[in-house]
C-alpha cells in the first residue's frame, strides 16, 4: 500500500493574528466562537489584519488529522481544492513540509481561510471562509491514490455543497469497490442536524468506521445515552466510536464494547482534540493493532494536543506502554 490514509475535507489556511478585544467588538464576534464568513467579510478582515498575522499554515479538520497520521509515522495524502493564489501556495507547501502528499485541485476565487483571532486573554475566536474548497468535483479525486490506501477518511464538513456531496459519494463508492475501508467523522452536531438522513444513509451503505462525540452520535441515532448510540451505530458499521471528552470513549464492534479512559492532563485549548483522536485511531488501525490498543493511542494523542494552544502538535512520542 502506498498510503495509510487518504483524507478529504475543506482546505483552509489557518491565519493566526494577535488582536485587541476591540476588533471582536468591531466585527460583532462572540469571543471563543467559530463563525462562517462571506467574501466581503474575508476581504475586510484581510485588510484589517494586514501586518498582524503571526503564523500561517495548512489547516482544516481533515488536514489536521492527516498531519497527525504523518507525525505518528504513517503515510497520508489529502484531497481538497484551493485557488491559484498566495494562500493556495501556502497550503500546498505546508502539507508537503508536514509529510502529507497534497492532492489539491485548483479552482476559481480565493483559497479558504480560517482567521484565528488571539486576544490578550489567550482566547481564540475563529472566522472561517470556505472559499474554493466548496468547489471540489468528483473528477478531481485521485482515484489511483485512493485505491492504494488502507483507509479513506472523510469529515461531515464535506456535505454542504452539491459538488462536494458528489465527490464524497464517488470516493466512498470507489473505496468500497477497491476494498479500501471507509472512516467517517460526524465532525459537528450542526452538520448532523443539517444532514441527518444523508449521514444515516452513508453509514448504512458505505462506512466501516464511524467517529463522533456523544452529542453527535446521540443526535444521529436518537439515542438516550452514549452507550445506546454506540450500540445502534454498530448495527450498521464495523466499528463505532463515541468520544465523551474527559469521560473517555466507547468503541464498539458487534456486541463487544471497549471503554477507553481519557488521559488526565491540564487542558489549555480543546481545539483539534477530535482531529488528533482520529489520527491516533486511524494510525493504530493501519498498523493492525487491536481496537483497544488503537483506542488508547487515540486517547493519548487527543490528550497531548489539548495541553497547548492550537490544533496540532509539532511532534509526538508514543510511550512504550501504549505499543501493542
Amino acid at each position: 500500500m502506498r498510503f495509510d490514509v487518504f483524507g478529504m475535507c475543506n482546505a483552509l489556511v489557518d491565519l493566526e493574528a494577535r488582536v485587541e478585544e476591540a476588533v471582536l467588538e468591531q466585527f460583532r464576534l462572540q469571543k471563543g466562537g467559530m463563525f462562517l464568513i462571506d467574501e466581503a467579510q474575508r476581504q475586510t478582515l484581510v485588510q484589517q489584519l494586514s501586518g498582524q498575522i503571526i503564523h500561517s499554515e495548512a489547516g482544516g479538520s481533515g488536514a489536521n488529522t492527516m498531519i497527525g497520521v504523518a507525525l505518528l509515522g504513517g503515510t497520508a495524502c489529502y484531497t481538497s481544492k484551493v485557488a491559484d493564489d498566495e494562500h493556495g501556495a501556502i497550503y500546498r507547501r505546508s502539507l508537503s513540509e508536514k509529510g502529507v502528499k497534497p492532492n489539491l485541485a485548483i479552482g476559481e476565487g480565493n483559497t479558504g481561510v480560517s482567521f484565528i483571532l488571539l486576544t490578550p486573554d489567550a482566547q481564540r475566536t475563529m472566522c472561517t471562509y470556505l472559499g474554493a474548497s466548496q468547489q471540489l468535483h468528483p473528477d478531481e479525486v485521485n482515484i489511483d491514490d485512493l485505491r492504494q490506501s488502507r483507509y479513506l477518511y472523510i469529515t461531515g464538513y464535506m456535505w454542504d455543497t452539491e459538488t462536494q456531496k458528489q465527490s464524497v459519494l464517488h470516493a466512498m463508492q470507489e473505496a468500497n469497490r477497491a476494498g479500501v475501508r471507509v472512516a467517517f467523522s460526524l465532525s459537528d452536531i450542526f452538520c448532523v442536524r443539517r444532514h441527518k438522513a444523508d449521514f444515516q444513509h452513508l453509514l448504512e451503505q458505505h462506512v466501516d468506521v464511524l467517529i463522533g462525540n456523544a452529542a453527535e452520535a446521540q443526535e444521529l441515532t436518537d439515542a438516550s445515552s452514549p452507550q445506546d448510540a454506540a450500540r445502534r451505530l454498530a448495527e450498521y458499521c464495523d466499528v463505532a466510536v463515541v468520544t465523551m471528552d474527559s469521560r473517555g470513549a466507547l468503541i464498539q464492534q458487534g456486541s463487544t464494547v471497549y471503554e477507553i479512559s481519557a488521559f488526565r492532563v491540564q487542558a489549555v485549548d480543546a481545539t483539534g482534540a477530535g482531529d488528533m483522536y482520529a489520527a491516533g485511531l486511524l494510525y493504530g488501525l493501519c498498523q493492525s493493532w487491536e481496537l483497544e490498543a488503537a483506542g488508547r493511542l487515540a486517547a493519548y494523542t487527543a490528550a497531548q494536543v489539548v495541553t497547548k494552544l492550537g490544533a496540532r502538535l509539532d511532534s509526538i512520542a508514543v510511550p512504550s506502554q501504549l505499543l501493542p
